[in-house]
């Protein structure tokens, strides 16, 4: 299993390209990374931040991600996702994995059902990370 970098906090790459550690992405992200234009990140913060982007990085999960956040609730049931992607189930359910593994989404089996919300401040954490300061906009 892997670890968290202890001068990151950022989930580290598991075995198989996802991502370990990921359930506290949000406080991780916020506790190590300050904005990228405020301080270089170190070889290990770039990798571990680098790992997180290459979650969102395809089309699909984007999708997914949009779809789950948008829902009404709060959450989605994995068998309301296959039909609207054009995917196969065992496509959908390999990136919503992934999208776990990353730590922006939670899932919650109920029965034969999988059910997928929103990680609370994930995305917020991960957009604040990659927003300038705003001296760092106006010296560029």
């Amino acid at each position: 299993m892997a670890t968290t970098s202890p001068s990151a906090g950022l989930p580290t790459p598991a075995p198989g390209g996802g991502v370990s550690g990921a359930p506290a992405l949000a406080g991780a992200l916020s506790a190590c990374c300050t904005p990228l234009a405020r301080a270089p990140l170190s070889a290990d913060d770039a990798e571990q931040l680098a790992a997180v982007l290459k979650a969102i990085a395809v089309p699909a999960r984007l999708r997914l991600l949009s779809m789950i956040y948008a829902r009404d609730g709060g959450e989605a049931c994995a068998c309301e996702l296959t039909e609207p992607l054009g995917l196969t189930q065992p496509t959908v359910s390999h990136h919503l994995k992934v999208l776990v593994e990353a730590g922006l989404i939670s899932r919650d089996k109920r029965g034969v059902w999988a059910y997928y919300r929103p990680v609370p401040g994930a995305m917020a954490a991960l957009a604040a990370t990659l927003t300038p300061t705003a001296s760092a906009v106006e010296a560029a």
